[in-house]
């Protein structure tokens, strides 16, 4: 009897010290499947808030194109330079092709210059620099506007006050009607106000007519400001009916 209750003292021991011992593994075990499960939970939280951020901007109107604001533009419309863009209010901002834009803008002749760039969250803006006249040239039959660059720009239907006249040959190129352009941007406004008008054959045969129809051999646009003061010296001390500023160190004249 006594054998037998020392028996069972033990059988009670062990099974305590069993219990606590697999109560610390399922501990052990809950707490292995726990970690497991926050890093797939965590993973699963991030790919949720990277994708809904995905649809958000690429996909949804949230980020969508609201105004298409155009600044700059003087002579041509602001909705044709929205229409020009191919932009469509809706579109998701983040998908805009604005280089595209700008190339579809920047094809219009007036525009000399464009950037279109995104105003989140929901605008465009689409800044522009047209082209600027400094003389007029008949191409064809037809009064054009000529910028800076030698760029034909516009039409008239008569020429504005102000502005020279270049009158081409047959023949004349591009690069002809932009040194022209060179030419006449470098003219000082007291000398620009008494031109009729600029004669252009090649880039190298360039002449001024004055109004009151004295002639300026002015060659290229090469050492056009020396020119511009050789010119005024001469007309002020000199009396001819061709002056001739080609090389400008060494000038000539006829009576």
């Amino acid at each position: 009897m006594r054998s037998f209750r020392r028996s069972s003292e033990g059988d009670a021991t062990v099974d305590k010290a069993t219990r606590r011992s697999r109560k610390r593994f399922a501990r052990r075990q809950w707490r292995r499947r726990w970690l497991a499960w926050r890093y797939l939970l965590v993973l699963v939280v991030v790919l949720g808030i990277v994708g809904g951020g995905i649809w958000a901007v690429w996909f949804s109107s949230w980020l969508a194109v609201e105004t298409i604001d155009v600044s700059g533009a003087q002579t041509v419309e602001a909705s044709d330079i929205r229409a020009r863009s191919g932009i469509d209010v809706g579109e998701p901002l983040a998908r805009v092709d604005v280089a595209t834009a700008e190339r579809r803008i920047g094809a219009l002749a007036v525009v000399r210059t464009v950037s279109v760039t995104r105003q989140w969250p929901n605008g465009i803006l689409v800044n522009i620099e047209e082209r600027v006249p400094i003389a007029v040239v008949e191409i064809g039959g037809r009064l054009r506007g000529m910028d800076a660059d030698g760029v034909v720009f516009r039409d008239y239907k008569k020429a504005p006050p102000g502005l020279p006249r270049v009158v081409t040959s047959i023949g004349t190129t591009a690069a002809a009607l932009k040194e022209a352009a060179k030419v006449i941007a470098a003219l000082p406004p007291d000398l620009t106000l008494i031109v009729d008008h600029v004669q252009v054959t090649t880039v190298d045969q360039i002449s001024l007519v004055l109004k009151d129809g004295r002639t300026v051999v002015w060659g290229s646009a090469d050492e056009s400001d020396t020119k511009a003061e050789v010119l005024e010296t001469l007309l002020a001390t000199v009396q001819a009916s061709v002056y001739d500023v080609s090389v400008p160190s060494k000038p000539t004249t006829t009576p």
